[in-house]
């Protein structure tokens, strides 16, 4: 099981809730086509300590896929959202973890 987190820096700090906003959506498209687990979305807008302008997108998966592999549609109204939430980022970047379990504990 992975841990997949992607993280967001807006243009404006003030546009983090606006921004966390729209990544809800989008990832509730998203699950709602079946191509994502359960998924939580946080942010930091100035009222909590911390770097402002953050926004993060966060979700477990079984396995690690393209989202170009052959015969995977992308949802439209996700893409949609998507080309809204681009002019609001200034950058983004993905995170990748293995995520322990019982199984893979190690006897030490």
């Amino acid at each position: 099981m992975y841990v997949l987190r992607r993280i967001f820096k807006t243009k404006q700090p003030g546009d983090a809730r606006r921004v966390a906003s729209m990544l809800h959506k989008q990832a509730q498209i998203y699950h709602d086509a079946g191509q994502r687990s359960e998924f939580k979305v946080y942010f930091n807008g100035g009222t909590v300590p911390g770097e402002t302008g953050i926004v993060v997108l966060e979700w477990t998966d079984e396995t690690l896929m393209s989202p170009m592999r052959g015969g995977h549609q992308l949802p439209a109204a996700a893409l949609e959202m998507g080309a809204e939430i681009r002019p609001l980022v200034e950058s983004n970047h993905i995170e990748f973890m293995e995520l322990m379990s019982p199984d893979k504990m190690m006897d030490v």
